[in-house]
């Protein structure tokens, strides 16, 4: 299977449920249709990606 590298950034909408890690390497699971949250541990927007491992 291959890696999605695509990047989503805080407050837009997550394409699809599953497990998503950002920048700082913080987890978190999302439904689809969700927002994007800022980033757990620094409280600012950040750039997440599906975490398929």
């Amino acid at each position: 299977m291959e890696k999605d590298y695509r990047e989503y950034r805080t407050g837009q909408g997550v394409p699809k449920s599953g497990s998503y890690i950002c920048q700082s390497g913080a987890k978190a699971n999302m439904n689809k249709d969700d927002k994007f949250p800022v980033c757990p541990d620094s409280g600012q927007d950040t750039y997440w990606q599906h975490d398929t491992e």
